[in-house]
């Protein structure tokens, strides 16, 4: 993902989980923060909450294959209504994306 966004001009930084990607966001905020939904430490549903809260105006994407479909689409409403502007199922393609970041940008 982080290829495909850097091919189509966008700078790009990469963050192991939440955490990482909190602590990235406080020491140079970005414009959008894409997050998966299921990662170590820190789930993307509280990191989207924790940035929604301390950045308001931050432009969060939630994307998540879920482990079934099921539950997958469950997290991402979830993921919306705490604060995404956007949701992708995994897999999209490379176009699903840079859409839903121009839209974003």
């Amino acid at each position: 993902m982080g290829g495909m966004l850097r091919a189509a001009g966008y700078s790009v930084e990469l963050a192991a989980d939440g955490e990482a990607g909190l602590r990235s966001q406080r020491a140079r905020p970005f414009d959008i923060v894409i997050t998966d939904i299921f990662m170590p430490n820190q789930d993307g549903i509280e990191t989207i909450a924790r940035l929604r809260e301390e950045y308001p105006a931050l432009k969060l994407v939630a994307i998540s294959g879920g482990g079934s479909h099921t539950k997958g689409d469950g997290y991402l409403f979830t993921a919306r209504e705490i604060g995404a502007n956007a949701v992708l199922t995994k897999p999209f393609e490379q176009e699903e994306l840079l859409e839903v970041v121009r839209a974003l940008h």
